[in-house]
């Protein structure tokens, strides 16, 4: 499954062999022995593939015969999460965190662009991390005593791969599971002192964290989710608890991305409970504020509450941040605080905090500024800049084209359809021109999250599918 997977219907018909004619084949043989209606074609699967509406309950039941899910479960749970295909989260503090990080690099070549995680499985993960402590790790029957100055060897080249540039860390990648790897090993195989072993959780937690960020980069969703879990897990193991907020916090940005704001919500509010460094903190109400933002005008106090915390713990740091969020700024303030005035029907006043904040931007941080362009692309749109709004999608394609960041990419193709109309403007029609190769279907979700599945049904039917595939205390990406 080397191509990308958009979609859990797509990942589900693909573990039985199916092809989208295959599917509707299945759908109409099944009908006929219900002795049902049923027309569906390649056409309609691969527009529910597209997230183009959903099937009927008919369709479902018919889709569940071909994939072979009993029909109590299908009537059981919201489209599409009843499909197989959305993975479970193993808890924390009951001493897996070794197989968890070995789970991690089993799901690397996952190619899932959906999120296979439910809203209830994220919030649950970062409520067990704020209640509950490490399971100690038992060490029998091992030969292996680690090295010291092998161990410093690794923290000393993990944090300079690290902290190289984005456009240096695409090429990388493969280097950093390398690392991951031995990291992993070490931990299941080897004999090591308490100090030690913290050493390692907070090795494997920050490599895991860092590839997370490359596979969400290229959205690879699910694998990028099992690389932050098996951060979590790690970071929970070394009693990090500033680091286990930072990892709760990129998973809560991958909600938001993936339109999700509820859940990010819930998993920000739990790692607050815990998270102790003033920058830490302010990144956390900054993100919550964004999630609290797209959830509407109903958020709207407590998106300007928490602004307002964001801006009072980033101007009263006194002490270092932690690697995770030395990255952020003023700049970063700034334009969410405009991304959240936008989603807020204030395009004006965004489009004045997003300017003030790119232009506060170091030049090295070249991925967050083409996100940011595409924040003001937005805005303008809103405002009817039509002109001016391609001009400045265009400045974030050309930013992000050398990244091989397909998600900045298709953050601008996601406007398309806003500029479709407006052809006879020529910055509209170059901005086009150039995206004509990387404008695809939505591999998404549409904007309305996917509900959580009841919590009292917690066994069905699903398949974890297996691929083969491993900073310490340098900045983590950021966004």
């Amino acid at each position: 499954m080397d191509e990308l997977i958009g979609h859990p219907l797509a990942y589900a018909r693909k573990l039985k062999g199916l092809s989208q004619a295959g599917l509707a084949f299945q759908m109409r043989y099944r009908a006929k022995r219900r002795q049902v209606s049923c027309g569906t074609t390649r056409q309609r699967v691969s527009l529910w593939e597209q997230w183009r509406g959903r099937p009927s309950k008919r369709s479902q039941m018919l889709i569940g015969d071909a994939l072979e899910v009993p029909e109590e479960l299908v009537f059981a749970f919201e489209w599409p999460l009843w499909l197989p295909g959305y993975e479970t989260l193993p808890p924390l503090g009951a001493g897996l965190t070794v197989s968890v990080l070995r789970e991690a690099i089993a799901m690397d070549l996952d190619r899932r662009t959906f999120m296979a995680h439910t809203a209830a499985a994220l919030t649950t993960i970062a409520h067990q991390w704020a209640t509950t402590s490490p399971a100690r790790i038992v060490q029998a029957e091992r030969s292996r005593r680690v090295d010291p100055e092998v161990l410093d060897w690794i923290e000393t080249t993990a944090r300079q791969l690290n902290s190289l540039a984005t456009a240096q860390r695409q090429n990388i990648a493969h280097i950093l599971i390398g690392f991951y790897r031995d990291v992993v090993d070490l931990l299941e195989n080897a004999v090591y002192s308490d100090t030690d072993e913290v050493r390692l959780h907070t090795l494997a937690a920050t490599l895991a964290q860092t590839i997370a960020w490359h596979r969400f980069d290229h959205q690879h969703h699910t694998a990028a989710t099992s690389y932050w879990n098996a951060a979590l897990h790690s970071a929970h193991q070394a009693q990090a608890t500033d680091l286990g907020a930072g990892v709760i916090a990129d998973i809560a940005y991958q909600s938001v991305w993936l339109d999700q704001p509820a859940t990010a919500v819930g998993s920000l509010s739990h790692a607050l409970t815990r998270a102790t460094d003033p920058t830490a903190r302010s990144l956390l109400h900054l993100r919550r504020a964004r999630a609290h933002a797209m959830l509407g005008t109903t958020h709207a106090r407590a998106c300007y509450r928490d602004l307002a915390a964001a801006e009072h713990h980033l101007t009263t740091a006194t002490t270092d941040p932690p690697p995770w969020c030395a990255w952020m700024s003023s700049a970063d303030l700034a334009v969410d605080t405009g991304r959240c005035l936008s989603l807020l029907g204030q395009p004006r006043q965004a489009d004045r905090q997003i300017t003030q904040g790119i232009a506060r931007l170091p030049e090295s941080r070249t991925k967050t500024k083409a996100i940011f362009y595409a924040y003001q692309a937005d805005s303008l749109l809103s405002q009817g800049d039509v002109d001016q709004a391609a001009v400045t999608a265009h400045q974030a394609v050309q930013l992000a084209q050398p990244l091989g960041a397909s998600r900045c990419i298709q953050q601008i193709s996601d406007l398309v359809p806003r500029f479709t109309a407006h052809t006879n403007i020529s910055s509209v029609e170059h901005l086009l021109h150039d995206l004509a190769e990387h404008t695809r279907p939505p591999t998404t979700p549409p904007p309305s999250p996917l509900r959580s599945r009841p919590t009292s049904n917690p066994s069905r039917p699903g398949r974890r599918r297996k691929a083969a595939t491993s900073i310490s205390r340098a900045p983590a990406p950021s966004p």
